[in-house]
């Protein structure tokens, strides 16, 4: 049977907020994603936001420089603090357990050095997928927009640099082997800056992915960044396929209103580059799913499937 994924989705926009997880939540982003014809969601909840990863991470960004993005680093991580890492599993494998169309996943980015760390923390957890992200470079968070610090280094680096330090990191992540999905997999280009000629990068991205058996996301999150496209660029894309990259397909959303966005939009782009199937993940084992249809021009997708059912989870671990 084809599925529709949206195997990116976050419960809370980021800042300081209460970050309780709750079935009602879960619930409600399931609801969202079936009236948008998606058949399975995935929620993949930003590790460095439970406390549970504060403890073994926290200051990591302490060993680096400058001092300006130290300290604005120092800050941003603070501010996203408070969620409780056993509590949002329960509520997603209480929703699985009620037969919800969810998978319980994690966002988790790349710490250099510390992926032994973050594998140790995330063992017992009975998690069905892990996306694998580079947000930082160093202490810069250089897809962090709003902040000025962040926004500022920009100028103070070159582009072919950037690409090269993101790409580097992109490879170490995938050759820790701790995830399963490479996110937003050229999220470098997230201003609208590239190199003249981004091939060598597209291919050690590529490789990178294909070497470790990781899938990559295709994500409509991009349209809503100043580069105006999705993650991968077409290029890109077409190298994942052409090494043998599986793929899935998200939104990255915060919140209810982008669930499944522009989905029709990323079957296009997925039948455009030759990918006739999207992978899912269960208790971290990839399963090939044929890839639905675009929907026809002016339609936001064709009628959803009917939630499929769960057994009963796994017992959580107690941290």
């Amino acid at each position: 049977m084809a599925l529709v994924l949206d195997y990116h989705l976050h419960l809370w926009e980021h800042g300081p907020r209460p970050l309780e997880a709750t079935v009602e939540q879960v619930a409600a982003y399931c609801e969202a994603a079936t009236a948008a014809g998606v058949t399975e969601i995935a929620l993949t909840e930003h590790l460095f936001r439970f406390r549970q990863a504060d403890a073994v991470l926290g200051g990591w960004w302490d060993d680096h420089r400058p001092p300006a993005l130290v300290d604005a680093m120092g800050r941003w991580w603070a501010s996203e603090q408070g969620g409780d890492l056993d509590q949002y599993v329960e509520a997603v494998l209480a929703a699985k357990a009620a037969g919800l169309p969810v998978v319980l996943g994690l966002e988790v980015d790349h710490y250099p050095g510390r992926m032994h760390q973050v594998a140790e923390l995330l063992a017992g957890y009975p998690f069905d997928v892990l996306l694998g992200s580079v947000h930082w470079l160093g202490p810069w968070g250089f897809d962090n927009l709003a902040d000025e610090a962040f926004a500022a280094e920009w100028d103070a680096r070159s582009v072919d640099s950037v690409w090269d330090a993101y790409t580097t990191s992109l490879e170490e992540l995938a050759d820790s082997g701790v995830c399963d999905v490479l996110a937003h997999p050229d999220l470098c280009k997230v201003t609208g800056r590239r190199p003249e000629v981004p091939d060598e990068f597209h291919a050690r991205m590529a490789e990178a992915a294909a070497r470790s058996g990781m899938a990559a996301e295709v994500s409509s999150a991009g349209w809503r960044k100043p580069v105006g496209e999705a993650y991968p660029a077409p290029p890109l894309l077409d190298r994942f396929r052409r090494a043998g990259v599986a793929v899935t397909t998200a939104s990255d959303a915060h919140g209810l209103s982008r669930v499944a966005e522009r989905r029709g939009e990323l079957a296009g782009l997925l039948a455009a580059a030759g990918y006739d199937e999207l992978v899912a993940y269960a208790g971290r084992r990839p399963r090939p799913v044929p890839l639905a249809g675009a929907p026809a021009p002016g339609s936001d997708g064709a009628a959803a499937a009917p939630p499929a059912g769960r057994p009963p989870a796994s017992p959580v671990r107690r941290a």
